[in-house]
């Protein structure tokens, strides 16, 4: 079983997101902002299979939280989704050179996440 980790700091999107990918077979850990998505990879040992972030959150955005994540050899092969409200193509763009495998747009349907979910871990 995939293990995810999310980061998004709105309530009622992170309770939807983790019921959307429960509902689908994964195991997945919630946190409610960039620092705490940080720490919890790094608790976890690095062994969460993706991690779907937002970009706008408090204490540390989801730009450093990838940057960061990305830095540290324990977590720099997680592959990362960011997930915002924003998509102008420079923040689009900011993401992907942060090292994001994808960039989903809100509000976007379950199935177009579970899809994009499933695409990225079944790479290999």
């Amino acid at each position: 079983m995939h293990k995810i980790l999310v980061a998004e700091d709105d309530h009622d999107i992170r309770e939807l997101i983790v019921l959307t990918l429960q509902f689908s077979g994964f195991d997945v850990t919630s946190v409610e902002n960039g620092a705490a998505a940080v720490q919890a990879a790094k608790d976890n040992g690095g062994k969460f299979d993706l991690i779907l972030m937002d970009v706008r959150m408090p204490h540390m955005t989801g730009y450093e939280a990838c940057r960061r994540l990305k830095e540290t050899e324990l977590t720099k092969n997680i592959p990362v989704i960011f997930l915002s409200a924003k998509g102008q193509e420079g923040e689009v763009q900011t993401g992907l050179d942060l090292g994001a495998e994808q960039y989903i747009l809100k509000p976007f349907a379950p199935d177009d996440l579970i899809n994009t979910v499933s695409s990225i871990l079944n790479k290999d």
